[in-house]
């Protein structure tokens, strides 16, 4: 489970992002987030996403018109959206569909992989309570230095401090629920998970 990998992982082409965000969100489950740190290199699986849809999803950013805060979301595809929430943590999303069209995928919680004693010290817990580490979006961008400083970043450049990698990860079973931790359009099973792993958010 915790692994390290073998090579470089290779970046997801800005096409995998140019698509309905309920397929990027599913597709994304197994990918790898890829981020340095100085000299360290932090690798995460994703196992738990979201996805959002553009304006006529009430729970999207975009759904209120394009701004200055959301425009990433607006495109171009496979690019990171970061933004402040509760007064307390960042989450990390990645724009999709075509340029000038609104949608995107939430980053819900990730496994650890290569660099888990750095991502503990981020978090300031032990090793030890690795189930805690990144099982929530607040959660896996603290683990990986993520704020937004990183928001615009394009996720399909190795170059880049963080992207967004394929993997030799077996095809996960997901299963798909309402989104949780929101108010509006809340009913709608927007929600992927790697069914079984103890790293998603909520069961």
């Amino acid at each position: 489970m915790t692994a390290r990998a073998r090579r470089k992982p290779q970046p997801l082409a800005t096409e995998f992002f140019d698509r309905d965000p309920r397929r990027v969100a599913r597709e994304l489950l197994g990918k790898l987030i890829v981020r340095r740190v100085g000299r360290q290199t932090l690798i995460a699986r994703v196992v738990e996403t979201e996805a959002y849809l553009g304006k006529n999803d009430l729970a999207a950013h975009s759904s209120s018109g394009r701004t200055k805060r959301n425009e990433v979301i607006f495109g171009p595809p496979g690019h990171a959206y970061v933004y402040f929430i509760y007064g307390s943590h960042y989450c990390l999303n990645v724009s999709c569909m075509p340029d000038g069209v609104a949608g995107g995928v939430l980053f819900r919680a990730v496994e650890p992989i290569a660099g888990i004693e750095a991502m503990a010290q981020a978090r300031a817990l032990e090793v030890t309570e690795l189930h805690r580490l990144t099982n929530g979006p607040g959660k896996l961008t603290e683990a990986l230095s993520i704020t937004r400083a990183d928001n615009g970043m394009k996720l399909t450049d190795a170059t880049q401090s963080l992207y967004l990698a394929e993997d030799d990860f077996p095809k996960p079973r997901v299963k798909t629920t309402p989104r949780i931790g929101i108010t509006k359009a809340a009913d709608l099973k927007l929600r992927y998970l790697v069914v079984g792993n103890p790293f998603v958010s909520r069961a």
